[in-house]
């Protein structure tokens, strides 16, 4: 090998060996430990390039060396292919995620299976409305004068609202209104919903016109306008492991953690399903964020549904994080919108 590759496999040797030991890397466990055919003395050499790179640094005065976030960055652009999950892991995720019984229960199964597989702290965003499209609206009449309209979206999502007509209705006018709403609404995307409601207020029937505008106004206001957004956050626990020599950095990303609007931030960026983002160290725009990594992709078929991702220390396996991150979004996606 040239003299670029020989050195980035002394990058990629040190940065394997602290996430396993955390424990700085000489030359002479280089050696002892990686078949690069080379003496102590080229893997020196090697190591002083690297380091006036600033791609390693020495924490304190011991032969040994650790990757700085620049030496990550460097390692993550570079490694060929992530770490493969074996079949029966696959199996396991398929298994366990299509046992869920609904959205809700996707999304805990998914940050379980995350942080289980990652060993760090995972995040999964619900899937926000305006990305959504309506499958059906069901309109369910509790008594003549009160219903219930239940949106179903594509993505599993589940929203009730119960609206008091002030009116009663027959069967049949409910059955209409049923079919008026959901010949405007399905298909369409969540954030356009609004203008079909409206337009079907305009043009309805007359004899409808009051419980139209009733329901109109409740789809629009709490259904619409307002999508909601949650996080699900599996994990934490391993934060106390990973960060065990750095309290400093435990807390902050912890505070990081709370304040959902920054995680959020970080999801949404995830625009492409299947394409895996790793932001590492200085390279994340939260300042409580500066000392840790994280992975993040955005999950569905097409547009993204949400993100997810996990969150943890530079000092992270990002072959196999990158992996089971994918791999569990891909999942999450097919389960999500074969339903």
């Amino acid at each position: 090998m040239n003299a670029d590759d020989r050195r980035f496999a002394v990058l990629r040797a040190i940065v394997a060996d602290y996430v396993s030991t955390q424990e700085p890397v000489g030359s002479r466990a280089i050696v002892d430990r990686h078949n690069l055919g080379v003496s102590s003395a080229t893997v020196r050499n090697d190591m002083a390039v690297l380091e006036e790179d600033g791609l390693i640094a020495q924490p304190h005065t011991s032969a040994g060396r650790i990757p700085t976030d620049k030496g990550y960055r460097q390692f993550v652009d570079r490694i060929a292919a992530v770490k493969p999950l074996s079949s029966a892991e696959r199996r396991a995720i398929q298994t366990f995620l299509e046992g869920a019984v609904d959205l809700d229960d996707v999304l805990r199964r998914s940050v379980r299976l995350l942080a289980q597989l990652t060993r760090q702290v995972a995040v999964v965003q619900y899937p926000t409305l305006t990305r959504s499209t309506v499958r059906h609206l069901e309109v369910v009449a509790l008594t003549p004068a009160r219903l219930m309209l239940v949106l179903i979206t594509d993505s599993g999502r589940v929203d009730q609202r119960v609206v008091d007509l002030g009116d009663v209705l027959s069967e049949g006018d409910v059955a209409r209104l049923r079919d008026l709403l959901n010949g405007a609404l399905a298909g369409q995307r969540l954030g356009e919903a609004s203008a079909a409601v409206a337009d079907l207020v305009e043009a309805g029937p007359p004899d409808l016109q009051a419980p139209l505008t009733t329901l109109a106004t409740v789809l629009i206001e709490t259904l619409v306008e307002h999508p909601e957004e949650r996080l699900v956050l599996g994990g934490t626990g391993n934060l106390t492991r990973n960060y065990a020599d750095f309290p400093g950095s435990l807390r902050q990303v912890l505070e990081a953690l709370e304040e959902q609007v920054v995680v959020l931030r970080l999801l949404a960026s995830s625009q492409d399903s299947g394409l895996v983002t790793v932001r590492i160290g200085e390279e994340n725009e939260a300042e409580d964020l500066r000392g840790a990594s994280v992975v993040t992709v955005g999950y569905g078929s097409g547009t993204p549904l949400g993100g997810m991702g996990v969150v943890g220390p530079t000092r992270m396996d990002y072959p196999g994080t990158i992996s089971a991150v994918d791999a569990v979004a891909r999942y999450v996606g097919e389960i999500l919108t074969g339903r």
